[in-house]
């Protein structure tokens, strides 16, 4: 079993551990719920307050111009872009996850008319489930929508089925996904493909272009740091540019917003996928975050990522054994950057923990569960965070009748 001396060496060879230092972090605290909403880093506390102060403060609306606020949407689409496989000029950044998603589901219906079967995730996220039955209800015919058990993805897939939408990482137990394979069997039978990419920006290495992929979108405020409601990104493979239509379509996506036209003709490009005037001050929380991955590569956080997890799976099957059912794969393959702990008891755990400064979160029914964030999160966190858990677990501080009641957000 690795030791806190070992942890700390390991510490000390760490190529990212000068980024710790970007992070405004509690040193009386082990953060592991960055898979949730990530901490707030200097270079974004600077860019927003350079929105405020300067480009609102004193441009005022001047700087939709002279601050290229105008741009921002497809700015920080290209800067994403890398992080997730794909080439400048395919990635969008402007609305929340779930609008982004809206977009990419409705105009992939509108590109396989003659099917009518959407396939999802059964234990997918809500937001997807919820989302993807409202855009399927306005397609302007009957679409089957079949939430199933992942398993069964191969069996289900037809010529009936027109879009598959999955989360490449699960949302519970940190499950990864094939994107390559799975991306290859839809179009196998000439379906689109979509993906979820809200646990995976940030957090593993992705290739949307290396596995095909017709249209992904994702979150910004989780590994990504960029604040809680950051704005989400869109992505749109080029060769259906100009083919994919937003069924959401708004004046920032015309060709010429400001010719005031009555009817909608869109813009070229990625462009065409913004709706509305974007908030620029939570753009510029995402702008200054991402500052941060000019320092750092995708193949360096992999291997930290893994190394932690495999450290905290060691740790607490070796202090706390038969305690927990650990519910995230153990293979490498098939993990993304959490673990996911099963117990009855884990709400009041997990609020156990939270009190002596280890910050996890709860997800229903039973999972406690930890993001392991390699920007900012030291082996030594993960040593005393399991130590802490050890403590709770042996004197069952857990069982407090002060933990028992739910918060709004677990």
């Amino acid at each position: 079993m690795s030791t806190r001396d070992e942890c700390v060496a390991l510490d000390a060879t760490d190529a990212l551990a000068p980024l710790r230092d970007e992070f405004t972090l509690n040193e009386h605290e082990i953060y592991l719920d960055g898979n949730s909403l990530g901490p707030v880093s200097r270079a974004v506390s600077k860019r927003v307050n350079e929105v405020i102060n300067e480009q609102w403060g004193h441009g005022l609306v001047r700087s939709w111009n002279d601050a290229g606020w105008m741009a921002m949407p497809t700015r920080l689409g290209d800067r994403l872009a890398p992080l997730i496989g794909a080439k400048p000029g395919e990635v969008l950044v402007a609305d929340t996850l779930t609008f982004m998603l809206a977009k990419l589901i409705g105009g992939a219906l509108d590109q396989r008319k003659d099917r009518y079967v959407v396939l999802t995730d059964a234990a997918n996220f809500h937001s997807d489930l919820y989302i993807v039955q409202a855009m399927a209800s306005r397609a302007g015919r009957p679409i089957t929508v079949k939430a199933i058990e992942r398993s069964a993805l191969e069996g289900e897939l037809s010529e009936d089925v027109a879009l598959v939408m999955l989360t490449h990482v699960d949302f519970r137990s940190g499950e990864m996904l094939d994107l390559k394979g799975i991306t290859t069997k839809v179009h196998d039978v000439g379906a689109l493909m979509l993906w979820d990419l809200a646990h995976s920006a940030g957090a593993v290495p992705l290739d949307v272009e290396g596995a095909n992929v017709d249209f992904a979108a994702g979150c910004g405020y989780k590994y990504l740091n960029g604040g809680p409601g950051s704005p989400g990104f869109l992505y749109v493979r080029k060769s259906w540019q100009g083919v994919l239509e937003n069924p959401l379509p708004g004046w920032l996506g015309h060709a010429r917003p400001f010719d005031f036209e009555s009817e909608y003709v869109p813009a070229k490009g990625m462009q065409a996928f913004v709706t509305s005037s974007p908030s620029i001050v939570a753009l510029a929380a995402l702008d200054g975050a991402l500052d941060v991955w000019e320092r750092a590569s995708m193949e360096q956080v992999r291997v930290k990522s893994l190394r932690l997890t495999d450290l905290f799976i060691e740790l607490v099957e070796a202090r706390l054994p038969d305690v927990f059912d650990i519910a995230t794969p153990r293979d490498h393959a098939k993990r993304a950057s959490q673990v996911a702990l099963r117990h009855a008891e884990s709400y009041g755990i997990v609020q156990a923990l939270i009190e002596r400064g280890v910050v996890g979160d709860f997800r229903d029914p039973d999972i406690a569960r930890f993001g392991f964030t390699p920007l900012y999160l030291r082996f030594v966190d993960v040593f005393d965070a399991v130590e802490i858990l050890v403590e709770v677990m042996n004197t069952e501080l857990y069982r407090d009748a002060k933990f028992a009641q739910r918060n709004a957000v677990t």
